[in-house]
């Protein structure tokens, strides 16, 4: 399947650094070295907002993407971009600077405000709190000192039941802070490396 919007995005934000696609939210996320500032869904182009760009881009009448996650309408911070844009590939650009240095920014923010509760961490859920706790992970911090193999082997042996891989991954997104999608193929390959030890 040919995605135009896709390639000549990541063409033209190649001036921004080392661009790279992911499979995200139905689509392909862009990412700018590991910050991910815009989205390509059904070859259209969306782009990050918040506080700074996010009434600039709604007073422009351009909307959020929404998908559906468990059957329930989930809004992203990504706005579609009007197809006029591209045929103005200075504005088209700023706008990408915009969302760029908005993620950048907002990703910086999240580093800062370490969350004190583990279902507070990407990936985690209550659930998944409750397991951590009964194998002896009861904070963030315990988390990181474990580390996502540590814990991983600790919850097996605390839990008879085998655990999928998409556990260790999202462990690994909670502690790096990223979604588990996120995690690049060379580092699940370390982890399932350490695991095997």
């Amino acid at each position: 399947m040919d995605k135009p919007a896709l390639k000549d995005a990541m063409r033209l934000f190649a001036k921004f650094g080392n661009i790279k696609s992911r499979s995200m939210f139905g689509g392909f996320g862009l990412f700018c070295e590991n910050t991910m500032f815009a989205l390509v869904v059904n070859n259209t182009l969306h782009l990050r907002a918040g506080k700074e760009n996010e009434a600039l881009l709604k007073q422009q009448d351009l909307t959020p993407y929404v998908y559906k996650k468990r059957g329930f309408p989930v809004v992203t911070k990504y706005f579609a971009i009007p197809d006029a844009w591209w045929n103005d590939q200075q504005r088209l650009l700023a706008e990408a600077k915009n969302a760029l240095d908005v993620a950048i920014q907002d990703r910086s923010l999240k580093t800062a405000t370490t969350p004190s509760r583990l279902k507070d961490l990407p990936n985690l859920r209550l659930a998944t709190e409750r397991m951590l706790k009964k194998a002896g992970i009861d904070s963030p911090e315990k988390l990181q000192k474990y580390g996502a193999v540590g814990a991983y082997k600790a919850l097996t042996s605390a839990h008879d039941n085998t655990l999928s891989l998409e556990l260790l991954w999202s462990l690994e997104g909670a502690i790096t802070g990223k979604h588990w999608s996120v995690v690049p193929p060379q580092r699940r390959q370390e982890l399932l490396q350490h695991l095997e030890n």
